[in-house]
């Protein structure tokens, strides 16, 4: 008995840790959305590239566009030109679009777009970095200023990460002559980070530059620059301008380096202008429609969201018989509760959804209590069960036709999904509780009756909760969980809260 008790609870153990694993993967780590309401944003990114052609020249221009990454999911991208050609290379770590036409004339626009969300991003294992470099060339009193202000920040310093931090405060302080002297009056973001670069290179210390983008509703946005190294272990992200460690998750990376955005050959004046805007999306559909991009996808795949859609409706209906199952276990084990068996107030519960609470009760009432007065009057006849079942189940199919017919012509157009109630439930249903009359008596029938209503009525609104349906059909890891705690019940023997009040007497004593 021991070792069937030890069994019993590592079985347990085994399936309520499994559902809980399946369920925290899916929701931490796959990133599923808990509700079904929950939504995303998308993020559309516009390009708009505006020159003037030269006319009796072939024209090629190339951009640098977004490199494909790990940590944001790319849902679609387009290039958008007229009588161009276009082709997309890759450029080390960068991308680079080309747009070419053999002539072209006056002005011209191109359009770059993607769409992407960052739910379904992860970090990703960026390649490593240099850790070592060459000197850049410098001579005279540009290379005594650069040597004087390496010289504190050696001072100042314990690594990597907080000589760069030094280097980019030195180089943003508007009191240190050396810092004015490299900058030359130019303090734009380009030129502190050339400064930067240059102090940084002395000490053997590489830096490359990284040019990114808002991910901020708004027009006209221009390509914020950053600078990153590499430690030997990870890559280290600076802002040369503010110092701030560490690259936001709303910037979007669009090209690595010093080579312009773009390169324009037979044309004039190039323009870019950047306009950023967002929307809401719903968080699973947006988990269906990430492709092979993401994990979550993948999972979805594989779950009850990849099989067709009439077969999806059927299966969050009958994913949501367990849940009534637990209802009436619970209210048959604990509350002491007498129903019909333990199936038959779900079968009721699911015919509630068709027929609605209310209306449901008043005519499983109704076809129960008429069914019962023929189960009766057949019971003088001396029939065997089969035949009596029979002539109950055809008087159910005639009275819930009458029925239908009366709510019609009555207007009452509720009635008519009387039709899809099962018959062969309430058939059932009347002949079990005939029995229970015969054997316990009308009063042990009539609660009995009234218990099945309402487990039926309750197991119904549990089941009707869309949240729970959603969740349930999303995470079927948690019926691993019930069951953990279906077979827990099986042991379960104490008392009930009916025997509570029927032994009260011998409380008292």
């Amino acid at each position: 008995m021991r070792s069937l008790t030890l069994h019993l609870k590592l079985l347990i153990t085994a399936l309520v840790g499994l559902g809980v694993l399946i369920t925290a993967y899916q929701i931490f780590v796959l990133k599923i959305p808990v509700t079904e309401h929950e939504t995303d944003n998308l993020w559309n990114v516009d390009a708009k590239i505006e020159f003037q052609a030269a006319g009796n020249t072939p024209v090629k221009l190339q951009m640098f566009v977004p490199p494909l990454s790990d940590s944001y999911t790319s849902l679609n991208e387009s290039f958008i030109s007229k009588n161009y050609g276009v082709s997309v290379n890759h450029q080390g770590e960068n991308r680079l679009i080309t747009w070419s036409a053999r002539r072209n004339t006056g002005k011209q626009t191109l359009y770059y777009r993607m769409v992407l969300t960052t739910r379904y991003g992860a970090d990703q294992a960026k390649p490593k970095g240099p850790t070592f470099r060459e000197s850049l060339p410098i001579e005279g009193v540009e290379k005594i200023a650069a040597e004087a202000l390496l010289a504190p920040i050696r001072q100042h310093s314990a690594d990597i990460e907080t000589f760069i931090s030094e280097t980019i405060k030195r180089v943003n302080n508007k009191d240190d002559d050396n810092s004015k002297l490299l900058l030359g009056g130019d303090n734009s973001p380009g030129r502190k980070a050339a400064v930067i670069d240059l102090v940084l290179s002395i000490a053997k210390v590489p830096m490359q530059l990284v040019h990114t983008l808002r991910l901020d509703t708004g027009a006209n946005q221009e390509p914020e620059l950053w600078i990153r190294s590499f430690n030997g272990k990870k890559w280290l992200y600076f802002n040369p301008q503010t110092g701030q460690q560490g690259l936001p998750s709303d910037r979007l990376i669009w090209w690595y380096g010093d080579a312009p955005l773009l390169t324009l050959e037979g044309g004039s004046r190039p323009q870019v202008s950047f306009t950023v805007n967002s929307s809401e999306i719903n968080a699973i559909r947006l988990a269906q429609l990430t492709g092979s991009a993401s994990n979550a996808t993948s999972f979805l795949d594989y779950s009850l969201y990849g099989l067709p859609l009439s077969t999806q409706q059927t299966y969050q209906v009958m994913i949501m018989i367990p849940i009534g199952v637990l209802v009436i276990l619970i209210l048959r084990n604990l509350g002491g509760l007498q129903t019909l068996g333990t199936f038959t107030p779900v079968l009721i519960a699911l015919a509630f959804r068709e027929t609605q609470l209310g209306f449901g009760i008043l005519l499983f009432g109704l076809i129960t209590a008429l069914g019962l007065s023929l189960r009766s009057y057949l019971e003088h006849l001396k029939l065997q069960m089969l035949p009596r079942l029979s002539v109950v189940l055809t008087f159910v199919v005639v009275l819930i036709a009458v029925i239908s017919l009366l709510s019609h012509k009555l207007g009452l157009e509720r009635g008519l999904s009387i039709s899809l109630f099962p018959m062969v439930i309430l058939t059932m249903t009347i002949e079990r509780l005939s029995i229970t009359w015969e054997e316990r008596g009308g009063n042990t029938a009539f609660k009995v009756a009234i218990g099945t209503l309402f487990a039926a009525s309750l197991a119904h609104y549990l089941m009707s909760i869309q949240e729970l349906n959603y969740f349930v059909f999303t995470f079927p890891g948690v019926l691993l969980i019930m069951v953990g705690f279906m077979l827990a019940m099986g042991r379960y023997r104490g008392y009930r809260l009916t025997e509570l009040f029927r032994f009260k007497a011998f409380l008292k004593d």
